[in-house]
């Protein structure tokens, strides 16, 4: 179990990240058409996981608005957006925001939060997923990892973006 804040709360998770040089878990995961994809989809490409709890937060929102603005420049990356969120409310969120090229992926029916360890154990959030980022190769090994240490607090975004340019 890892141990992250929520306000200043200290909540545990129900495990760790996957590590960084491990081969990151198969996951399962819905898209806002609620079909059932595999991590193995996206192919050899590199993936940037953004985890977050929902879409319906200040933060949630703004990471989103931000892997997107700042991935869409970079060749052969796939950004998937991952949240406990049913698929309707990701839609929803997209056509708010005018955003048509973001892959949402819903954690609803699958057991990627325990399998990737960021499922909140406890708390007023418990059952969602705490924020978090990994990075995948073309081979979907972890290049990066990071489990956010503040919920409501933004991912390091420099810290993300140096370990894919160092992952060319």
């Amino acid at each position: 179990m890892a141990t992250v804040a929520f306000k200043g709360t200290e909540v545990k998770t129900s495990g760790t990240l996957p590590d960084v040089g491990k081969q990151a878990p198969e996951f399962t995961l819905t898209t806002h058409d609620l079909k059932d994809v595999t991590l193995k989809l996206f192919g050899n490409k590199r993936k940037l996981l953004n985890i977050f709890p929902s879409f319906d937060t200040p933060v949630c929102a703004k990471s989103v608005r931000t892997f997107l603005k700042r991935c869409s420049s970079i060749p052969d990356l796939v950004l998937l957006n991952i949240s406990m969120d049913l698929p309707f409310a990701a839609s929803r969120f997209c056509a708010a925001e005018g955003i048509k090229n973001a892959t949402t992926l819903s954690t609803f029916r699958s057991r990627f939060p325990e399998d990737y360890g960021v499922k909140i154990m406890e708390g007023p959030l418990r059952g969602v997923c705490a924020r978090a980022v990994l990075i995948l190769d073309e081979q979907n090994r972890v290049v990066y990892s990071q489990l956010v240490d503040e919920i409501s607090e933004e991912p390091d975004y420099d810290e993300a973006f140096n370990a894919l340019d160092n992952d060319v």
